[in-house]
């Protein structure tokens, strides 16, 4: 099977070294840049998700081999329209994946090592989660479609590809109707703020028109605050990795009542039971 993932990791290297050559030598007093200890933690991060997937990624394809394997159809893998629809079946489930991770609590405790950065450069795109276990599910009825393991797990990676892409200040608004369609760094850079007016909005992954459609879309205004409306202030790869499922676990033990505690997993992660 082939991994796109690690033959673009060169790529990334290079384009990570060019962005913040760039900001070395054409410095931008609105743009944060890079900064060494941020930068380090991302990399760590990137590096422990790609240890953790050796193992998890094996235990995705069998999976979703035997969801392929119970298929009512099993789709033609060199005909123009499987690969097409899987574009568009891909980046829909991902708009959930990536929706319920920032409103379900438990979820959000793994996605939110992406979010932890107060910087935003192509650096912050490989600060990944250690637990990826969540993502499965969503993407099972691909397979269960028909859509064979190799090209569910090819298309996910062409989606990293893209979105790494998107983690950058060097670029501003391109031309309208690649705004109006496509994921950019503008839309993904209101994404990660921590403004009241961006949190919860463009959840696209390449496609911006999945928020246009259901309500989350916010274009750049105001100047974007990166990193989480309470950050943690640690660049610890560790404590970053699991600091939200600790505090979860402080919440769950802290509650009164079987309804707060299934609050704290499956709320919204600002969610506090009334007093």
């Amino acid at each position: 099977m082939f991994d796109l993932i690690a033959h673009a990791i060169p790529v990334f290297v290079l384009c990570l070294v060019l962005e913040a050559a760039s900001f070395y030598l054409l410095p931008d007093d609105d743009e944060l840049g890079y900064q060494l200890r941020d930068t380090r933690t991302s990399l760590l991060m990137g590096l422990g998700n790609v240890v953790v997937n050796i193992g998890w990624k094996l235990v995705v394809v069998a999976v979703f081999a035997a969801g392929y394997l119970v298929a009512p159809v099993q789709l033609p893998t060199d005909h123009p329209l499987t690969w097409i629809a899987l574009f568009f079946a891909d980046d829909f489930v991902y708009y959930w994946y990536h929706r319920t991770h920032h409103t379900v609590r438990v979820f959000w405790a793994s996605h939110v090592v992406h979010h932890s950065s107060e910087f935003y450069n192509l650096s912050t795109a490989l600060r990944q989660t250690w637990t990826p276990f969540s993502s499965l599910p969503y993407w099972l009825p691909l397979a269960l479609l028909g859509f064979p393991p190799w090209m569910i797990l090819l298309q996910q990676s062409i989606s990293l590809v893209y979105q790494f892409f998107i983690h950058t200040e060097r670029v501003g608004t391109l031309r309208r109707p690649i705004e109006f369609v496509f994921n950019t760094p503008s839309h993904h850079r209101v994404h990660h703020g921590s403004n009241d007016a961006y949190l919860d909005t463009n959840y696209g992954g390449i496609l911006i028109v999945w928020d246009r459609l259901f309500g989350t879309f916010e274009p750049e205004g105001e100047r974007v605050r990166y990193g989480l409306t309470k950050n943690i202030a640690t660049f610890n790869p560790v404590r970053v990795a699991t600091h939200e499922f600790a505090a979860i676990w402080r919440d769950v033990r802290a509650a009164r009542s079987w309804r707060a505690r299934f609050g704290h997993l499956f709320r919204g992660p600002g969610w506090a039971p009334a007093e």
